[in-house]
């Protein structure tokens, strides 16, 4: 499929981004979406950082791991599930690979540089991948060391067209399965993201994963889109009525 999308890309047939996704390992179709962008893009250097991994297998970055020998960080607060992730890396996809890397740690705006940097991460690579149910805005914007040609990060779709943060919590740790007081809406992370010189590319169907692309790279395969285009799924409307019970809450604008 890899080389099949170079071929469109070469004849000016390419399919829709919306038309590229499938799972594997992702939560949703993001894998195959992923493998569009890179088709488009090419591999590189073959470098992912995934901050959220939960258990590195259940992850937006596994795909690449296992079936194109990418290498990378696998970053997440439990360790019980980064225990899963490297029995699983020991032998897959087999005993001879390069293996991830693993860290367990709580994400802060202090720590997230140090931590990549001291894991020998450091300027461009691929991929970067954020999913920590609650500080990821705060954490993109903090993140320096790395410059990735791709992001993928979660959003809120509660918040619907509103420009919405939930104001930095450094020991966040909210019921995520109970309340949607967390995160930032799609257009507060589409205007970070262009702060930082990224367009809004696309997302998964639920319109809760956003991917954004470094503006000069693809720009003709891949334009910028709108929020709207990211908020058509029934998911995602029938999650705008879910904001009135927190609408009271502390918000800051992007």
């Amino acid at each position: 499929m890899y080389h099949y999308y170079k071929d469109c890309q070469r004849k000016g047939t390419l399919p829709k981004f919306n038309e590229t996704g499938f799972k594997v390992f992702s939560q949703f179709e993001e894998d195959g979406k992923l493998l569009y962008i890179f088709s488009l893009l090419g591999m590189g250097n073959k470098t992912f950082v995934d901050l959220g991994s939960n258990d590195c297998v259940n992850s937006n970055c596994a795909n690449l791991a296992v079936h194109f020998n990418w290498k990378g960080l696998f970053v997440d607060g439990d360790k019980k599930l980064l225990e899963i992730g490297k029995r699983f890396y020991k032998k897959t996809p087999d005993a001879w690979s390069y293996k991830p890397k693993f860290a367990t740690c709580f994400l802060t705006t202090d720590n997230v540089n140090p931590l990549l940097k001291s894991n020998g991460f450091e300027g461009e690579i691929e991929l970067l991948s954020i999913d920590i149910d609650g500080n990821d805005y705060w954490i993109w914007e903090a993140l320096e060391v790395i410059q990735p040609k791709v992001v993928m990060i979660e959003s809120q779709v509660v918040y619907g067209l509103q420009n919405l943060v939930v104001p930095y919590q450094e020991d966040f740790k909210g019921d995520v399965e109970n309340n949607n007081y967390y995160g930032a809406s799609s257009l507060a992370l589409q205007k970070l993201g262009r702060k930082k010189d990224y367009r809004l590319v696309g997302s998964n169907e639920n319109g809760n994963n956003l991917f954004f692309v470094k503006n000069g790279l693809a720009e003709k395969e891949l334009p910028e889109i709108t929020v709207e285009e990211t908020l058509q799924h029934p998911f995602a409307i029938e999650k705008f009525r879910l904001f009135d019970p927190i609408k009271h809450q502390p918000f800051l604008e992007a």
